[in-house]
């Protein structure tokens, strides 16, 4: 595998300041390959290297909620286009089904007025009583899988850390991946303590966000997807799911083409591909100086776009 394009990309990110060093992994031709780049910490002058623990922001997600419903829909035990009310019954949500959340396909306005200031359960109540938009359109917000991680604590009856260490985490033997705070993590903002969650509204409600909060590893995200290439229950997700026109996604999952992926506030994203029988991990601190969000969104996906490039040039050097 030809890597010398993503890393001199990845390697110009880090000298041009967008973030102080990465962990990259690519699984091809059934193995992993790993890098680590940069600095994880520069503020103590440490190294990027193998066994870090990042904070997933959103990739948390797909590591946890997004893949009980895949579950549950799967296994036919859960009618996606049931509505939010058959479980929320006290939200104001009768005509809005699971399918709606899990693809972001929702009239949803994420406002929350004073958020800063409300406490955990006040801030689920609002999570209950949103503001509509004028229509259903495709608007990617983090309330989603807020109020899809508060429907599976009222269809299992546990709290959301209980449900994803043993429907997911404990099955697929992944040690290193648990809800914030954590002990040791790379630090996602210079001067700030390392292991607390970034995100503000999981960082209030804690091992009940289904959003974010996540923290994991290279190796637990690398079992995570070799799940994902080869397990039955992900089988039919390379499919619209969306009940939209204007943007198409799979359950829980970005889709472009055959490649599936999640991306990270924090500077995260992974992404695979069933068909192909590839996949990719990418872990950086990218707010940890500065948070340009709107340049790192173009950064990024150059990254990726750089990453499906090489394997397609690759694919054709071998004849395949």
């Amino acid at each position: 595998m030809k890597w010398t394009k993503i890393i001199k990309k990845i390697e110009e990110q880090i000298e041009a300041g967008i973030y102080p060093g990465a962990s990259f992994a690519y699984f091809k031709g059934n193995q992993w390959t790993e890098f680590y780049l940069g600095q994880s910490d520069p503020e103590h002058g440490l190294q990027t290297e193998a066994g870090l623990v990042y904070d997933l922001a959103s990739v948390s997600k797909v590591v946890g909620v997004g893949t009980v419903f895949t579950f549950l829909w799967e296994n036919g035990q859960l009618d996606i286009d049931r509505p939010v009310t058959d479980f929320l019954a006290e939200s104001d949500y009768p005509d809005i089904t699971i399918r709606q959340l899990l693809t972001h396909a929702t009239d949803l306005d994420p406002f929350i007025p004073n958020r800063d200031l409300l406490t955990a359960p006040e801030l689920k109540e609002a999570m209950f009583h949103l503001i509509r938009r004028n229509q259903p359109a495709f608007l990617y917000s983090d309330v989603h899988f807020l109020l899809l991680g508060f429907i599976l604590e009222r269809i299992f009856n546990q709290d959301l850390d209980v449900i994803l260490q043993e429907q997911v985490w404990k099955p697929w033997e992944m040690k290193e991946t648990q809800f914030g705070p954590v002990e040791l993590a790379v630090p996602t903002v210079r001067g700030v303590e390392a292991g607390l969650v970034h995100d503000p509204k999981a960082r209030l409600l804690g091992r009940h966000a289904g959003s974010a909060g996540l923290f994991s590893t290279v190796k637990d995200l690398q079992i995570f997807l070799e799940h994902y290439l080869a397990d039955d229950f992900a089988r039919d997700l390379s499919q619209n799911f969306s009940p939209l026109d204007d943007k198409e996604r799979s359950l829980a999952w970005n889709l472009e083409g055959d490649w599936l992926d999640h991306t990270g506030y924090t500077g995260t994203f992974i992404m695979w591909n069933r068909q192909k029988q590839e996949a990719a991990i990418f872990l950086s601190n990218r707010t940890y100086e500065k948070d340009e969000r709107a340049q790192w969104i173009k950064d990024r996906d150059a990254l990726i776009e750089i990453m499906k490039k090489e394997l397609v040039c690759e694919m054709v050097d071998q004849g395949k």
